[in-house]
């Protein structure tokens, strides 16, 4: 069951339990009450009183990952990263008013220079992807910091494997 379903089941019930568990087999009776056969049907964030989820702060929902790792030195978006980076394309083509920015990062090794380079190749290659999935252009904006910004500050392949990667900035 996904978790709108779970979430619409669970404002059901708590209507029902704070209605004094108010039980109508017919909605027709009620046109208020649900039936079990809405549940899941019900667009969520409808009328007043319906549950509305944010999308972005739903720790069930790709949305909510916005660090995309990279294998060293590549700016390839890794397979277990696709959906995530397709995902906030959606929301952005959605949403046409929303912006972000991509921060490109590198681990240590390496020149300063060469850094910055597969930091913003990097932050392209996820932008590239956006916009094929219907975001416009205007909505992306993309930065590198290189190795400058370290999310892991050891000199080991776990620290550096942190350190290859795109945040994705709603702003």
């Amino acid at each position: 069951m996904n978790v709108y379903k779970t979430l619409a089941m669970f404002a059901v019930l708590t209507t029902l339990g704070l209605a004094g568990c108010k039980t109508t087999t017919d909605p027709a009776e009620d046109p208020g009450q649900m039936s079990p056969s809405d549940i899941g049907t019900t667009p969520l964030g409808g009328d007043a009183g319906d549950l509305q989820v944010d999308e972005l702060n739903d720790p069930n929902s790709p949305l909510s990952s916005r660090v995309i790792y990279f294998d060293y030195d590549s700016a390839q978006i890794r397979s277990d990263a696709v959906d995530i980076v397709a995902a906030h394309g959606q929301y952005l083509a959605r949403h046409p008013n929303t912006r972000i920015r991509l921060e490109g990062h590198a681990d240590e090794r390496g020149s300063r220079e060469y850094n910055l380079g597969l930091g913003e190749r990097r932050a392209l290659s996820v932008k590239r992807l956006i916009v094929l999935q219907g975001a416009a252009d205007g909505q992306v904006e993309t930065t590198s910091y290189g190795e400058e910004l370290p999310a892991a500050p050891g000199h080991d392949d776990v620290s550096w494997q942190q350190n290859r990667r795109v945040e994705i900035v709603y702003r």
